[in-house]
């Protein structure tokens, strides 16, 4: 039984809650840094204006004079007195006089926070009249959270009456940190609403742009699903310069690189079944003709069959080598002399045929290279050059580096038939072959294909430069390279093959 398929989480899903995440985050960590700085602000603020109410209560009691009556105090009392009549209470902020034993005493004027309602916070206060310093106390009530200041007068540097035998008297002043406080969690209220409401816009937007962002890879996506195995020609449009066009690019550029090599291989498989097929029918029809009683007969389709045999070998061997052209080894470098390697190709050849064998130069370079790589293609030319010339004719072989020395021209020269302009553009594909004085000569048509491959290895090209009736030039072009000293140990590498340039306007046929 099939298993079904789960779907995750879209990466439009993924981005958009990852997107919010971080606003939120962002936003959470802002509102509540901004809170704790406000919160520590205002209690700040509430301090201060004790301090201050205290620093005003020190200067009345040290002046000694009632302000209101203009008589001098006689005790600690009427100093908390006058001061309770010029306090001003700010809003959420209450003020009390204690004195022991006695009934709070208590401002006249109208104030939001009536400290002698809250017995806990008189109780609380009370034992600090006797106190030799001013307080500050944060008193927490079953009704409020006070900041309250105590001053007793007695406690005061120069207070009037601070002699005298009168009972000791103190100022209290505190803010309602509730109230004061209420404010600002009013305002983080409203600002954690705008917070959401703009998150939720956030997500709005972030959930159509990234639907926008990501059109691309849904196109991408569908793009794909309509490749098929014998169709590659779809492509996805390019549009804007951003990140995603760069990957529109590349995934163009790769399909156009997989249709070429799906046509390639199509190519190759309908040649090499054709190559096949032709031999195949030949040994099939002779065998069935063949009378097995006649020894004569037998012996004539035995030689047949074994010659088309060795010519199907011959052409699974090209195509092996071809199969290997794209593998990191084909090419594999070390230091070459390339005139020693002349002068053993010449050695080498001189066994293809009766010719005339000559060496037009020889060069005395040395390079990076494949030598047993560039032998196999220079006698292939030189092979070509043999069942294309008659014998005794001159075939010559030569190397020379370029004027500035970055390259090096390997070829093979003979005096054969040419080959016609219309087939000069083909000369090194796959199973090209060309017509000669009206016929077409053997060969599996691979072997300039293998020579091109091999040029092509190496960062080179092969060229041609044939005339009809009087002879073709074949050379293999291929870049000079440093050769590291042999103690330094330095692997040796090539340069990235590129793309051999198209052939010259003149050329010659494969074998």
């Amino acid at each position: 039984m099939a298993r079904a398929v789960r779907r995750g989480l879209t990466v439009r899903t993924r981005l958009l809650a990852s997107m919010l995440a971080l606003t939120a985050l962002a936003l959470g960590f802002a509102g509540a840094t901004a809170f704790l700085l406000t919160h520590r602000q205002v209690d700040e603020r509430i301090d201060a204006d004790l301090v201050e109410s205290a620093d005003e209560l020190r200067t009345l009691a040290a002046s000694g004079v009632d302000p209101v009556t203009g008589l001098p105090f006689s005790s600690p009392e009427e100093v908390v007195v006058a001061a309770i009549q010029l306090e001003v209470p700010a809003r959420n902020e209450g003020v009390l006089g204690l004195r022991t034993g006695k009934r709070p005493l208590v401002t006249q004027q109208e104030v939001e926070v009536r400290l002698q309602d809250d017995p806990e916070l008189v109780a609380a206060v009370t034992p600090l009249v006797d106190a030799d310093r001013v307080l500050l106390r944060t008193v927490t009530t079953s009704t409020a959270d006070y900041r309250a200041l105590v001053a007793p007068v007695r406690a005061l540097p120069g207070a009037a009456g601070g002699a005298t035998s009168e009972a000791p008297a103190a100022l209290v002043l505190a803010y309602d940190r509730g109230a004061e406080h209420a404010e600002t969690q009013a305002v983080f209220r409203g600002y954690a609403l705008v917070a959401l409401a703009a998150l939720v816009v956030a997500g709005v937007v972030g959930w159509l742009l990234a639907g926008r962002l990501l059109r691309p890879i849904r196109t991408l996506a569908h793009t794909a699903q309509q490749i098929g195995e014998t169709d590659l020609s779809a492509r996805i449009p390019e549009t804007g310069n951003d990140d995603l066009t760069h990957l529109t690019r590349a995934v163009n550029a790769m399909l156009d690189r997989l249709e070429g090599s799906f046509e390639s291989q199509r190519r190759l498989l309908d040649d090499v079944g054709h190559e096949l097929r032709t031999p195949l029918t030949i040994v099939r029809g002779h065998l069935e003709l063949m009378d097995p009683a006649d020894p004569a007969d037998t012996a004539e389709t035995r030689d047949l069959t074994l010659d088309e045999l060795d010519r199907m070998h011959r052409l699974v061997d090209d195509l092996v080598t071809l199969a290997t052209v794209g593998q990191p080894d084909f090419v594999r470098p070390a230091p070459v002399e390339l005139g020693r390697l002349t002068d053993d190709v010449l050695d080498k050849a001189r066994t293809l045929g009766e010719r005339t064998w000559l060496v037009d130069a020889r060069t005395d370079a040395r390079t990076l290279a494949d030598a047993q790589r560039l032998t196999q293609a220079w006698l292939q030319l030189a092979a070509n050059a043999v069942k294309f010339s008659a014998p005794g004719s001159v075939v010559a072989i030569g190397s020379r580096t370029t004027a500035d020395g970055s390259s090096v021209r390997l070829w093979v020269r003979d005096e054969g038939v040419g080959i016609a302009p219309d087939d000069l553009g083909r000369v090194f594909e796959r199973f090209a072959r060309a017509e000669h004085d009206g016929e077409r000569r053997d060969g599996s048509g691979l072997g300039l294909a293998i020579v091109a491959a091999i040029a092509h290895g190496h960062g080179g090209r092969a060229t041609v430069e044939s005339v009809v009736g009087r002879g073709s030039l074949f050379a293999v072009e291929i870049p000079v390279l440093p050769v590291p000293d042999a103690d330094a140990g330095t692997p040796p590498h090539l340069p990235p093959a590129v793309p051999p340039p198209p052939p010259p306007p003149d050329g010659r046929t494969a074998p």
